[in-house]
């Protein structure tokens, strides 16, 4: 009875609520979740979308992570929207207005048998360390992609004042 209780319990650690383990994966590595297979090839912070009176602010920042997602599967499918969890385990949900976002890989996709969809996942957030909380099409089997916390100049055009002259 001690070794079926072992057993158990040892089967059972690292495991979701559905009985699957949650890997861990780091970006640009090849992630398959059913028939469906995620990679995360770049990420980005901004602090606005777009250009001049019409551009886009968030409440935080704007964080954009690059995907392809390919249907490996016989039958059309639908991809599960996706969050972001920071190391405290915050979840924040994608946004579903890709209103200015370049390259928004849209909120409702449909995948085609051996279709690949590509684009920009956005999130309005504080700049942190995230992992993208991914899931297959059924809600059964999760995984997580590690995104380091990384920066790009975001240097405005500023012109440079001339020095006067001297005589």
């Amino acid at each position: 009875m001690a070794a079926a209780a072992l057993v158990a319990l040892v089967g059972g650690a690292g495991c979701s609520g559905t009985g699957y383990p949650v890997r861990t994966y780091r970006m640009g590595e090849r992630v398959q979740l059913g028939s469906l297979v995620y990679n995360v090839y770049d990420s980005q912070w901004h602090t606005h979308l777009g250009d001049g009176a019409g551009s886009r602010i968030p409440e935080n920042r704007f964080f954009l992570v690059r995907v392809s997602i390919t249907n490996s599967g016989t039958g059309e499918t639908m991809v599960p929207a996706m969050s972001v969890a920071d190391d405290a385990g915050q979840s924040i949900q994608e946004l579903n207005n890709g209103d200015r976002v370049p390259q928004w890989i849209g909120f409702l996709r449909s995948v085609k048998p051996a279709e690949t969809i590509q684009g920009n996942l956005v999130f309005d957030c504080s700049p942190r360390h995230y992992k993208l909380q991914l899931t297959d099409e059924n809600g059964q089997q999760s995984a997580v992609i590690d995104i380091p916390l990384t920066f790009t100049s975001e240097m405005p055009d500023v012109p440079v004042p001339e020095l006067p002259q001297k005589k």
